[in-house]
């Protein structure tokens, strides 16, 4: 069985995510996303809040792609998340030229700490591609429109979230 591992935050997941997701799913038998505890950046979402928006998206998507979706949390080292769900790649989305120099250091890192696991690179669709989540954390903060970067479940909850109505 090949099994994936796309980490990240998802704070809130965004259609960039989702269109990585989507694509990985063609590679794997199982897709797991890991979703990153990193208490450093300092999520609006709680850790739970981020799961549960996660697996309401990804229900539709499992059984559009038939391949099994499922949602694991970590604190750990990414390479240690991999080993624990049994990983044989991680997925990693790139949006621009400057997100591949950090993504270029991490695979460095994690080949050295198990060269046995692979680091795959898809491209964000063009229309992806300016899609971040602390920028869409802002643009909703703001007062802007969020509705071409998120699901309408995830805007609810974001807008929500920021004690502003839809």
């Amino acid at each position: 069985m090949r099994i994936g591992l796309y980490p990240g935050t998802f704070d809130p997941i965004t259609l960039g995510h989702i269109d990585i997701i989507r694509r990985s799913a063609t590679l794997v038998d199982r897709l797991v996303i890991g979703v990153a505890i990193n208490r450093d950046k300092g999520p609006l979402f709680p850790l739970e809040e981020r799961v549960e928006m996660i697996e309401g998206e990804m229900a539709k998507l499992a059984a559009e792609t038939g391949t099994e979706i499922v949602v694991h949390p970590f604190e750990n080292l990414l390479i240690d998340c991999a080993h624990d769900v049994g990983a044989q790649m991680i997925v990693r989305g790139l949006r621009a030229v400057a997100d591949f120099e950090y993504e270029f250091q991490m695979v460095g890192m994690n080949r050295a700490l198990d060269s046995s696991v692979e680091t795959v690179f898809l491209m964000a669709e063009a229309r992806h591609q300016a899609i971040a989540s602390k920028l869409v954390k802002e643009i909703a903060r703001l007062g802007g429109d969020v509705s071409r970067f998120v699901t309408p479940a995830v805007k609810s909850k974001l807008l929500a979230k920021l004690g502003r109505a839809e």
